[in-house]
């Protein structure tokens, strides 16, 4: 492809174009990490693609702001420097009759706001009344993290293992029941474990197992 400057002229020639127009994305590895995209223009012709452009983000600061590259292929919105498609700047996305959303708003309610990656990855916002929730699903759906306004509640779901670490103290508390349900439990501590309570139960259906320096139970 031809680099649009080289097809426009020096400085102050060539046709100007001023509003906004639709472009493909060809290449999103800037030499120098400074987020921009290469651009092709087919309605100037097959080989007319930009210089390096910059994105347009709802946030930009030093090592700061909101970091969504568009991919190669994608179609976006340009605006153009003084008029000069040489110089464009994306403005967002776009999507088209080949690429759809990933969600639709058959309804009318308008009540989903989605994030959806290349993977499959999701971050969902959902209004709808009464079942609002936030909802982070990784790219094989078994994996999750749902915040339920409905029932007040917090799910973490996941296929395989759960690791929980703190550099300090990890304080479980709950104003109700505190459950912990396991095929084999193990509870150990390095120094001293003391559970206490009214009522202390402790079950489980195979294993059960407390170990500790020191171990008490109230």
């Amino acid at each position: 492809m031809s680099v649009l400057s080289d097809l426009m002229g020096p400085a102050g020639q060539g046709d100007r174009f001023y509003g906004v127009a639709f472009a493909i994305v060809t290449n999103n590895q800037d030499p120098e990490g400074l987020a921009r995209v290469k651009v092709a223009l087919p309605w100037l012709g097959d080989q007319a693609e930009s210089d390096w452009a910059r994105v347009v983000t709802p946030m930009a600061g030093p090592e700061r702001g909101v970091y969504f590259l568009p991919e190669v292929d994608d179609e976006v919105l340009v605006a153009f420097e003084q008029g000069s498609p040489a110089a464009p700047y994306v403005l967002g996305g776009l999507w088209n009759g080949k690429d759809k959303p990933p969600e639709s708003n058959s309804d009318g309610k308008n009540d989903r706001r989605t994030i959806k990656s290349r993977s499959g990855h999701v971050i969902r916002l959902t209004d709808t009344k009464d079942q609002e929730q936030i909802e982070i699903i990784d790219s094989s759906g078994k994996n999750s993290i749902v915040i339920s306004t409905k029932d007040n509640s917090v799910t973490v779901s996941a296929n395989g293992d759960i690791t929980i670490k703190a550099g300090g103290k990890l304080i479980l508390q709950a104003q109700d029941d505190l459950i912990i349900k396991g095929k084999a439990v193990t509870t150990e501590a390095q120094a001293d474990l003391t559970i206490k309570g009214q009522a202390v139960t402790t079950e489980a259906k195979a294993d059960l197992t407390i170990k500790g320096q020191v171990v008490n139970i109230n």
